[in-house]
């Protein structure tokens, strides 16, 4: 590759490589795989279901609701509990949750690789969480089985970690996609909450799994979106406004709903029993809330379409949204097997469709749609996510700008008023914590040139061991306060380096010093550009575990431009912490 290439190589804007390619081929594979197994999920949670409620053998999907168990209905939950309880004490603990966390903890943790086992036992503990009444929806446990089939396929392949990464998102986001019929929410949760990166590398494989995925969907499931609602009219200021309240009063709503699952589970943990038993023992809450309510049975979604449409008012959603709460806290809590998002719908749907009572402008659909999206947005704190999802599920294209300002007003309130999301609490608790606050690298910003020292002290490469020290220990020596010292030819070109520790060695093996520099130092060169980011230059120091970089031409690399150690990188990174802290006027009011 010529200077000029090279150079330009340097200078690109992103680092994507034609792997790209193998990896978006693999995310296709992966998507139309995943939206199978949402498939076969949703029909599990159907047989389940029927077996269950209705002592029937059928994939048709029902509604728990609608059962003639009377007093019996207690029952159902608790022995789905206990079934899961066991799948986890004597199969894999993985399995417990809600499906997301676990994802990432096997991103931050176990360099993306899932195991088979998982991926068979979490569909089918889901499937009977739900179907035996379980509050939750099909989401969480598809995204987890998605992304461990992800993680399975790529793990057949010479992949690196952040290679697996891509493909374990690709299937959780093709899942996601499948279940809800919505490809860009899918690649936004991947962005938002997932990746931990937003590069051409990760982005394009998801984009695509999720595109194949919600095509595969139309195949399966049928066309269309699954909340269809009548367009509303383009929002006015009044509207606007209205809809910036219900995003602020939801944000709170969403804290108070995070503190309350994590409540749950602390007492779970206070309890003299062994986990095992814990998903049983919140089934028995859960069954007591089904013969109260028998609408907080199962996913709920024909429930969210009703609000959507405004066609439930009154009590039935104080219940709803009570009830739904109360349940679904405890069951997930108890570290049952089942989704948060399809929970988080109905209890924003509800909320937003008692709010609308008091308020002069919209319809309660629209109210519920904007409380829905801003509930997901809050809780999980993926607001351009949730303002997406919510678009997609209804077709309501019109309701973008109210559904902006309610996601954004919920977010600003939860990240204000909690630490930690829904998620990321529940990995902080197992003792790892993580930011979502993603910004570029200011080492990838920075230049070697912009932050190297331009003045650097030589020595010839004709001096002794013994007069280098004498040098060095002349505290006005320009010398004296470094590390690596620079060595050159009677042309003034870079021959080599020599250390304070090449120094130390020399004079043991020659205490007389008459060794030349030249021979004391290092002359094979590990050397830096002027045009190098800062990242590849750190790379550098760390692969070859040096704490110095001469910088050269990349015309002529023996003429030595300047010179990069420890101090100036700590350096560059006070210059990025000084941008965000420190505060001053630059241009002062008149008299």
């Amino acid at each position: 590759m010529s200077t000029h290439s090279k150079v330009q190589d340097n200078n690109a804007d992103f680092t994507t490589d034609r792997r790209v390619l193998l990896l978006s081929a693999m995310a296709a594979l992966i998507g139309v795989a995943s939206a199978i197994l949402g498939w076969i999920l949703v029909q599990l949670i159907a047989l389940v279901t029927n077996l269950a409620f209705y002592q029937t053998f059928s994939f048709a999907l029902t509604s728990p609701a609608n059962n003639q168990l009377g007093i019996f209905v207690i029952f159902i939950p608790i022995i789905g509990g206990l079934l899961v309880g066991l799948m986890a004490r004597y199969g894999s603990d993985k399995i417990r949750g809600h499906g997301i966390p676990e994802a990432l903890e096997a991103i931050l943790i176990d360099r993306s690789k899932m195991s088979p086992k998982v991926a068979l036992l979490k569909p089918i503990s889901s499937a009977i969480a739900i179907g035996t009444g379980g509050p939750f929806g099909a989401e969480g446990p598809i995204v987890m089985t998605g992304g461990a089939f992800g993680s399975l396929f790529a793990q057949f392949f010479r992949l690196s970690s952040a290679e697996r990464k891509t493909l374990l998102v690709a299937g959780a986001t093709g899942g996601m996609a499948a279940i809800f019929a919505t490809p860009v929410a899918a690649v936004l949760l991947g962005i938002e909450i997932m990746l931990f990166e937003r590069k051409p590398r990760s982005l394009i494989p998801v984009a695509i799994a999720a595109t194949v995925a919600g095509a595969t969907r139309v195949l399966l499931f049928g066309a269309g979106p699954i909340f269809p609602v009548p367009p509303h009219l383009p929002p006015d200021l009044t509207t606007l406004g209205f809809a910036l309240g219900v995003g602020i009063l939801t944000g709170f709503g969403a804290a108070i709903l995070t503190n309350l699952v994590y409540w749950c589970e602390d007492a779970f943990k206070r309890l003299p029993v062994h986990w095992m038993w814990w998903p049983a023992l919140g089934g028995i809450v859960v069954g007591i809330g089904g013969l109260l309510e028998p609408n907080v049975l199962g996913v709920g979604y024909d429930l969210i379409h009703q609000m959507l449409r405004g066609e439930i008012l009154g009590m039935a959603l104080l219940g709803l949204l009570i009830g739904k709460a109360v349940v679904w806290s405890v069951a997930l809590g108890s570290g049952t097997s089942g989704g948060v998002l399809a929970p988080l719908l109905m209890i924003g749907c509800a909320l937003g469709s008692i709010l609308a009572g008091w308020i002069p402008t919209g319809d309660t659909g629209l109210w519920a749609m904007i409380a829905m999206a801003a509930m997901m947005s809050g809780t999980l704190r993926a607001p351009m996510t949730a303002m997406i999802f919510a678009v997609e599920t209804t077709h309501d294209f019109n309701t973008l700008p109210t559904l902006l300002i309610g996601c954004i007003a919920a977010y600003a309130v939860t990240v204000l008023l909690m630490r930690r999301s829904i998620l990321t609490e529940k990995i902080a608790r197992r003792g790892l914590n993580i930011s979502q606050e993603y910004s570029v690298d200011s080492y990838e910003l920075l230049r070697v040139g912009e932050i190297m020292d331009k003045d650097v002290p030589t020595i010839p490469a004709t001096i002794t061991v013994s007069e280098l020290s004498t040098r060095l220990a002349q505290n006005n020596s320009p010398l004296a306060h470094r590390q690596g010292t620079p060595i050159v030819d009677a042309q003034n070109n870079l021959v080599g380096i020599i250390t304070r520790s090449d120094l130390v060695q020399s004079l043991a093996q020659d205490p007389q010093g008459e060794q030349t520099v030249l021979d004391a130092g290092s002359r094979n060169l590990i050397v830096t550009y002027p045009d190098e980011t800062l990242r590849d230059a750190i790379a550098k120091m760390l692969e070859q575990n040096v704490g110095r970089l001469p910088v050269v031409s990349r015309e002529n690399p023996h003429k030595l431009m300047g010179y990069i150690g420890r101090s100036g990188v700590l350096n560059a990174r006070l210059r990025a912490v000084n941008e965000e802290g420190v505060r001053e006027r630059l241009l002062a009011p008149r008299a």
